[in-house]
């Protein structure tokens, strides 16, 4: 795909409690190059939601995604560990900082710009962290989860830290299958 924008989340990120699903139709050739922009919501570089309310806290987070070839029905990619991902917003560093009362100035955090060329097809991601699968249960999501009949090789998935790792950078090539070779 290449830097072709497929889609973007209609549901706001600032929406609380949320579990955002979406269908996205497009047409695309193998191989597929699947470049993520994930995000968890947080109000500030300080890595925390609902900033000066009574629920100030650090993001929970969690994705996952299936994508179907709509001729054959076919299950062509599925979120699991073999997304690679680069945090590039990490916060806050310092998890006591959670319930401060002056969080700007008492949270570190840890920003990257995004890699020149990284939706490239020929970028080099092989040193990024593999994606880790987590349950359900580990990830909590709300409300509509339950709703969407995902295959079982479609996982969860976050990178090693749930909480802080905020902003990530994904990436999954998807060669064509060896029956249409």
């Amino acid at each position: 795909m290449g830097e072709t924008k497929v889609a973007e989340d209609s549901v706001p990120i600032t929406k609380e409690r949320s579990f955002n699903a979406e269908t996205f139709r497009f047409d695309t050739t193998y191989p597929i190059d699947l470049n993520l922009v994930i995000k968890d919501f947080i109000q500030d570089d300080t890595g925390l939601e609902y900033i000066g309310k009574r629920n100030q806290q650090m993001g929970d987070s969690g994705f996952i995604m299936q994508i179907t070839d709509t001729v054959t029905g076919r299950i062509v990619a599925v979120s699991d560990s073999k997304l690679r991902c680069l945090v590039i917003h990490k916060a806050p560093l310092n998890a006591d900082c959670e319930k401060s009362e002056t969080p700007s100035s008492t949270c570190l955090s840890k920003i990257l710009p995004e890699p020149a060329g990284w939706r490239l097809p020929l970028f080099d991601f092989t040193g990024w962290e593999a994606a880790t699968v987590y349950t359900a249960r580990q990830v909590g999501p709300k409300g509509g989860y339950d709703k969407i009949r995902w295959d079982d090789s479609a996982k969860l998935i976050w990178t090693s830290d749930l909480k802080a790792d905020n902003t990530l950078l994904c990436k999954l090539r998807v060669e064509l299958p060896a029956e249409q070779r």
